[in-house]
C-alpha cells in the first residue's frame, strides 16, 4: 500500500497587520494599518491550501482567481501576482482595505474551518502597493469597437463598469457630479481608512485604459439620459450614481444646531478637508461630547472622525445589541481602541436645545430585542418607562442613505421603486433600452465590493448588448 502524503501542517493564526498606536491616531488622519512588509506578506501567503477545489472564489463579488495570486505571490512573481488580480479587478488598492472580506471570500476559506482565516485583503492590499510604488503596467486592450459609453457616476461601480468596457475596445466616458472622481470613496470614506492618493492613483490608472473623465457634470440638469443617447451620440448608459440623500429619524428638536447627517459630516471632512482648516475653507463644528446615532460602518467612520476632530467623548447610540451591529469587527474595534464609547439597546426620541437653538441634550429610551424583523434581525421594541437623558452638544446620524432622485425624476420611462432606487435584472439592465444600472442606486445603500460586483455585470452585459446592435 502507497504511503500517504503527509497534511500540511497550518499555521491557525493570521499574520497580524501593523498598524498606529491607539494613543497616537486618534488625533491625526494619517492611515491606521499600515499594510504587511514583505515579509510578512510571503509568511501569510504561505498560509494558503491551494485548494484543489477553492472555495474562496465563489465568495469574491468580482470573481478575483484567489489562490492563483497567491501562489504567485509567495512565488515572488508580485507583477504576475497584481495582474492576475487585475484581470477581474481594477481597484485593488480600494479593496484591500476596506472590502468586508471576512464576510466574503475569507468567510469560505477553508483554512478557516480551523483557525482564522488566510488575510486575502491585506495581500490584495500588499501587491497593489507595490505595484503603485513601481508604476502602473497597462494590459492590452482590445481594438476599437466603435461604440460610445456613457457611465453616470465616477463610484466604485462606475469605475468597474468604465474599466472592463474600455479594455473591451469601448470608447468611455465617466460624468461625474462633484469636483473628484471616487463618490463613497472620496466623501464617504475618511483618509484613515483609505487615503483620498490611493483612489487618485486607481483612478488615473483606469484613465490610462482610454477611459475620459468629466467632473461637475451633473447628469439631469447638464444632460439628461436621453439627450446623451439621443444627441450627444453614446450607445449605451450606465448609471452608478450610488445613494449620497440622508436618512433623518423625523424625531423632534432634530433641526436644531449641532446636529448633523452623517452625509454632510463625513463630506465636510472628508472631500472639503475640514480636518486642515484653515489650509481649506471649510470649518466645522465638534463639541466637547459628541453622539453617533447609528451602527453601521458610517456610524463608526464619523466617531471616529469627531474623536480626530478634538471631542473629549464620543458615544455610539445603537437600538440593537453589540452582536447586531452592522460595523466591520475590525472598524468596531478600532474605535473601541482608540476610545469609543458603544451605548447599546437605546434610541432617541427627542433633541432638546438651549436658548441659542443648540442642541444641549437628548432624550432616549431603552431597548430590548423582540422577534426577528424583515431583515432577519430581532427587532429592537421600546422598553416602557425606561426613558433617560444624555448631555451632547454635537449629533451625527448616521442611520442611512437612499438615493437622489434627479436621474429618476429627469429620465421618463425609468422603472423605479418606492423606495427610489431604479429596477434593474441581475445583469443591471433596466426598464429603458440601452441604459443599465448597478450598485447602491439599485439595491440601496451596501458595500464598495458589491457595487464593483454589480458594475462588472453590468459591463459583460453592455458588451454583449453594443455587439449585437
Amino acid at each position: 500500500m502507497a504511503e500517504s502524503k503527509p497534511k500540511p501542517k497550518i499555521k491557525k493564526e493570521a499574520v497580524p497587520i501593523p498598524k498606529q498606536k491607539p494613543e497616537e491616531r486618534r488625533r491625526n488622519f494619517n492611515e491606521v494599518a499600515l499594510g504587511y512588509t514583505e515579509e510578512q506578506a510571503l509568511e501569510e501567503a504561505n498560509r494558503c491550501l491551494q485548494c484543489p477545489k477553492p472555495q474562496c472564489i465563489s465568495g469574491c463579488p468580482v470573481e478575483i482567481e484567489i489562490p492563483a495570486f497567491i501562489k504567485l505571490l509567495r512565488e515572488g512573481k508580485y507583477e504576475e501576482a497584481i495582474a492576475k488580480i487585475k484581470e477581474k479587478n481594477s481597484l485593488p488598492a480600494i479593496c484591500g482595505r476596506v472590502c468586508p472580506q471576512e464576510e466574503q471570500c475569507q468567510m469560505k476559506c477553508v483554512v478557516g474551518k480551523v483557525g482564522e482565516p488566510v488575510s486575502i485583503g491585506r495581500l490584495e492590499r500588499f501587491l497593489a502597493d507595490w505595484e503603485r510604488k513601481r508604476g502602473f503596467k497597462i494590459p492590452e486592450i482590445a481594438k476599437p469597437t466603435g461604440k460610445r459609453v456613457a457611465v453616470i457616476g465616477a463610484g466604485p461601480a462606475g469605475l468597474t463598469v468604465a474599466a472592463d468596457l474600455a479594455k473591451l475596445g469601448h470608447k468611455v466616458v465617466i460624468f461625474e457630479a462633484l469636483h473628484l472622481p471616487g463618490g463613497v470613496l472620496v466623501y464617504g470614506i475618511p483618509e484613515f481608512r483609505l487615503p483620498k492618493s490611493i483612489v487618485q492613483a486607481e483612478v488615473d490608472y483606469i484613465q490610462r485604459l482610454g477611459v475620459e473623465l468629466k467632473l461637475g457634470f451633473l447628469v439631469g440638469r447638464t444632460y439628461t439620459i436621453p439627450e446623451l443617447l439621443k444627441e450627444r451620440g453614446f450607445d449605451a448608459v450606465f448609471i452608478g450614481t450610488g445613494a449620497g440623500l440622508p436618512a433623518f429619524m423625523n424625531v423632534p428638536g432634530e433641526d436644531l444646531g449641532g446636529i448633523y447627517s452623517a452625509n454632510e459630516f463625513l463630506i465636510r471632512v472628508n472631500l472639503m478637508k475640514s480636518y486642515a482648516f484653515p489650509c481649506y475653507d471649510t470649518p466645522i463644528r465638534i463639541g466637547k461630547h459628541v453622539v453617533v446615532i447609528g451602527g453601521g460602518n458610517v456610524a463608526m467612520d464619523s466617531a471616529r472622525s469627531a474623536l480626530r476632530l478634538g471631542a473629549e467623548e464620543v458615544c455610539i447610540v445603537y437600538r440593537r445589541s453589540r452582536e447586531e451591529l452592522p460595523a466591520r469587527k475590525e472598524e468596531i474595534e478600532n474605535a473601541e481602541e482608540e476610545g469609543i464609547i458603544c451605548k447599546f439597546l437605546a434610541a432617541p426620541l427627542r433633541f432638546i436645545g438651549d436658548e441659542k437653538g443648540w442642541v444641549k441634550q437628548m432624550e432616549c429610551i431603552c431597548m430590548e430585542l423582540g422577534p426577528p424583523d424583515d431583515s432577519g434581525r430581532r427587532r429592537p421594541v421600546p422598553v416602557k418607562g425606561s426613558e433617560f437623558v444624555m448631555d451632547t452638544d454635537t449629533v451625527i446620524v448616521a442611520i442611512g442613505r437612499t438615493p437622489n432622485p434627479i436621474i429618476q425624476r429627469t429620465t421618463e420611462g425609468l422603472q423605479v421603486t418606492k423606495w427610489g432606487t431604479i429596477v434593474a435584472d441581475e445583469n443591471g439592465k433596466t426598464s429603458l433600452e440601452g441604459v443599465y444600472a448597478g450598485g447602491d442606486i439599485v439595491t440601496g445603500e451596501a458595500t464598495v465590493i458589491s457595487a464593483m460586483g454589480a458594475g462588472k455585470k453590468a459591463a459583460r452585459a453592455i458588451h454583449e448588448y453594443l455587439m449585437k446592435k
